[in-house]
């Protein structure tokens, strides 16, 4: 072999072999182990933390000790390669120290500052005793100790000195309670769950195999999340059922080592539903005392079961008014049967009427909790926490803090967040939520004319009261990252971040959790950082910005875009559009009324229409299209323009991500850039079905010449056709022109072809194709006779036929064009999926 060859085949296969361990590394990395990877660090990283004690000492024998006993040793040795040994026995060496205050003191009194743990807090410190260098983790309780391990941990996983662990100030989190809310069906599915099936239930029982609900208990604790409810609040009555209490133990065993409680959601009218009673009247005290046994059974099995979460009287859903009682009325009959033990109840504010009289312009959704709850205000037992959602509609892309938390002064209230996006993309699109949950938290209510911020009215510190919460509607699944997106798991990880110190900002909260799952390459935390900080924003810009919420299909799916799906019915999330203005009129003077369920000062803000924010002011205001905003924009070219910015930023965020090629392990970046990728892609079917609905409704054209002139753009409907026919697609707008092809039956294959009459070049070919969910189609594209891709419509989209919800984009780059060439698509439907196309799109590469 010449040396020159032989040269630059041993270069090719260096260069192969630190691709190989830089991109794929950690060639098993799925997602499964979330921010918990314990990932190995680099020799020089190795320097800082080799003067770590070898030995430690664990104080306590029950089983979160053990967890933690465990959770430390699996971490030092994934990060560190670090053996720890456990002792017993008096301090003779350097020591790490885990144990509750109370077992510490014991050894060292010198340490004042556990004085003042209570509860989960912890307290990480570095301190010499008996003359020896020592590092405390302790807790005010096991489950407090259990907290500081993992926060101990993280702090090497971030690459954070521990040497300098003189922290004086206690970690003590917000709130007593920071729960996890799943919507798990007993058979198995899960309701606004995107990540496959249940990991409690299967087949109307519990699952044989609870390995992936303990894992997922691990990482609950991980963020100090201390307790969780397993299933639909839309209540199966079998919950309760007397042979189905001893599989609810199995669960609870599965989370007791982490510390986790488990939780039920209840129907109000299981007293009559299980045919016991023939009534669920919550002043009956039959139902009380079936309440109370019901309970007593629980905990004979169950000791340390933590409460129930109710909804009622809500969409079709049972509950008091059917004889006649209030919230206040069934939720302390449940709370007094749960007293004895400890348990809480969760009552839910989401009360509202869903046959609201569209044509009433004085109805309103967004009034119906303070309506129904402000005059029970104190009404509620001790251990009753009413659950808010953060705004008053309905988990919208963007809301106002829900009025409600300044009206419940003397109750326990907690705040209701969904880390699950069922408006918000549904994890297909990458939305990172903790920036709008900020935006709630921090928003001050001015209760009585003081500073009420909302995460202070939760952490029961504005009004002295006992109980407060968080409550994440979280809906994991099966699938192996858990959420069925790399991306999204930031939203749960910053749920328990904001529950446990709603003060970290945004910024804290998403570096934390990138260096904790891709590492701390300071190209990734930026990158990664970046895309996620963006995301909520760039969302809302190309779904539903100015405060108009989320203008999908709230009939359906909740997923693509449905603008008239919101109007002329009774569920009250309408925006009131016609073809003068948009937006709902909500003030006291000529509106609905709902400004005046805030305090004066919030009122002052949301009446004016010149003070209102711009990003609220349909919201709370209808306003000609013409109406200028304070950016100077009328109402109108603020939405043109607002979509095709959030199209462009999706767009911007599949190259940010490409950027971290051999950064990332190679499986979760391409799973990322495939993810992002269709993300650009519906992300421009969202902007031309909103641009287009306005554009019909208003008659005014987009100043900048965009919405609805698309040059580069081939209809389907439009080419030579074999097989296809065109069809309508409903709604309308979710179709470019309206339209689209489809395979007619009975025919096993059709073709749809066109000639290129542009310029010579090399081109980006896009082929936009509708994939539902009751067929596979096959695709094939040629350019000039030669086969240029060819894929499979498999992609789980929740449509069965040709709209937004299913419309998806296949991008073929890098292809030479020449006038004249001819572009062929060939489509192969499958069952009622027949190969629907919308249409093609060219541009330069």
């Amino acid at each position: 072999m010449l040396p020159a060859i032989r040269k630059y085949l041993i270069n090719l296969l260096l260069g192969t072999l630190i691709f190989s361990f830089v991109a794929g590394k950690s060639v098993a990395e799925t997602g499964a182990n979330a921010w918990l990877r314990y990932g190995r660090l680099s020799p020089d990283e190795l320097v800082e933390y080799e003067s770590l004690p070898d030995v430690a000492v664990a104080l306590g024998e029950s089983e979160v000790i053990a967890s933690a006993k465990g959770e430390f040793v699996r971490g030092l040795q994934g990060m560190l390669g670090k053996k720890v040994k456990f002792i017993s026995g008096t301090l003779s060496q350097p020591t790490i120290l885990i144990g509750t205050a109370a077992q510490i003191r014991k050894i060292a009194p010198q340490l004042k500052a556990i004085n003042e743990l209570r509860g989960d807090g912890f307290w990480l410190a570095s301190r010499r005793i008996h003359g020896f260098p020592c590092i405390i983790i302790a807790g005010g309780s096991d489950r407090g100790v259990l907290f500081g391990v993992f926060a101990f941990l993280a702090t090497i996983a971030q690459r954070r000195a521990v040497r300098s662990l003189n922290v004086n100030d206690l970690e003590q989190p917000s709130t007593p309670v920071r729960w996890a809310n799943e919507w798990d069906n007993l058979d198995g599915s899960i309701e606004r769950g995107y990540a496959g099936r249940s990991i409690f239930f299967d087949n109307g029982s519990v699952a044989q195999d609870l390995t992936r609900a303990s894992e997922y208990a691990r990482l609950l604790a991980s963020v100090g999340i201390n307790g969780c409810v397993i299933n639909n609040v839309n209540a199966d009555s079998r919950i309760l059922a007397a042979d189905f209490i001893p599989q609810l133990a199995r669960v609870a065993q599965a989370f007791r080592p982490w510390g986790v409680q488990l939780g039920v959601s209840v129907n109000i009218s299981m007293p009559k539903a299980t045919g016991a009673l023939d009534t669920f009247d919550p002043l009956d005290p039959r139902v009380g005392e079936w309440w109370r046994k019901k309970f007593d059974d629980i905990y004979r099995l169950i000791p340390d079961f933590g409460g129930v979460v109710v909804k009622a009287d809500s969409e079709g859903r049972p509950g008091p008014a059917t004889y006649g009682r209030t919230p206040a009325d069934a939720a302390n009959v449940i709370a007094r049967a749960l007293r004895p033990h400890g348990g809480i109840v969760f009552y839910r504010a989401f009360v509202y009427d869903h046959h609201l009289d569209w044509t009433n312009l004085k109805n309103d959704r967004a009034k119906a909790a303070y309506d129904v709850f402000h005059s029970l205000d104190g009404k509620f037992d001790e251990n009753v926490i009413v659950q808010i959602k953060n705004g008053p509609i309905d988990f919208q892309v963007r809301e106002p803090a829900s009025p409600l938390f300044g009206g419940l002064e003397d109750t326990n209230v907690g705040i209701e967040l969904q880390i699950t996006q069922e408006y918000t993309g549904q994890q297909r699109h990458t939305c990172f939520l903790v920036p709008m949950w900020k935006q709630v938290l921090d928003f001050d209510l001015r209760v009585g004319g003081r500073s009420t911020p909302v995460k202070e009215i939760v952490a029961g510190t504005s009004f002295h009261r006992p109980n407060g919460g968080y409550i994440g509607v979280a809906n994991v699944g099966l699938d192996e990252n858990w959420v069925g997106n790399h991306l999204a798991m930031a939203n749960l990880y910053g749920f328990g971040r904001l529950a446990w110190n709603p003060n970290l900002t945004s910024k804290t909260i998403v570096e934390e959790w990138t260096r904790l799952t891709f590492g701390n390459d300071p190209l990734v935390v930026d990158t990664v950082s970046q895309i996620q900080l963006a995301s909520w924003q760039a969302y809302e810009s190309y779904t539903g910005p100015l405060g108009l919420q989320s203008l999908t299909n709230i009939l359906g799916s909740h997923y693509g875009p449905a603008p008239e799906s919101q109007e002329r019915n009774g569920w009250g999330q309408w925006i009131r559009a016609d073809d003068h203005g948009v937006g709902i009129d909500r003030t006291v003077a000529t509106g609905t009324g709902f400004v005046a369920q805030y305090s004066p000062e919030v009122q002052r803000l949301y009446e004016s229409l010149a003070a209102t924010p711009d990003d609220l002011v349909l919201f709370f205001h209808h306003v000609p299209y013409a109406f200028r905003l304070h950016s100077g924009k009328s109402v109108i070219q603020a939405i043109y323009d607002l979509h095709y910015d959030g199209a462009r930023q999706a767009a911007q965020f599949v190259s940010q991500w490409s950027t971290l090629r051999g950064h990332i392990d190679e499986v979760r970046y391409r799973a990322v850039l495939e993810q992002l990728t269709y993300q650009s892609g519906h992300a421009i079917v969202w902007r031309d079905a909103i641009n287009d609905w306005f554009h019909r409704m208003s008659g005014i054209p987009d100043a900048a010449g965009r919405v609805g002139n698309h040059p580069h753009r081939v209809e389907a409907e439009s080419m030579d056709l074999e097989g296809y026919v065109p069809v309508d697609v409903t709604p309308w707008e979710d179709a470019s022109g309206g339209r689209a092809i489809e395979c007619s039956a009975p025919a096993e294959s059709c073709t749809a072809k066109f000639r290129f009459a542009g310029e010579p070049g090399r081109y980006r070919i896009d082929v936009q194709y509708f994939d539902q969910n009751n067929g596979v189609s096959k695709y094939r594209v040629f350019v000039g006779g030669r086969l240029v891709d060819e894929w499979l419509a498999n992609a789980s989209l929740p449509a069965t036929e040709p709209n937004g919800d299913s419309s998806i984009r296949r991008e073929i780059p890098g292809i030479r064009l020449h006038p004249g060439d001819e572009l062929r698509i060939e489509g192969f439907p499958d069952r009622q999926e027949r190969a629907p196309l919308d249409y093609v799109e060219l541009r330069p590469d």
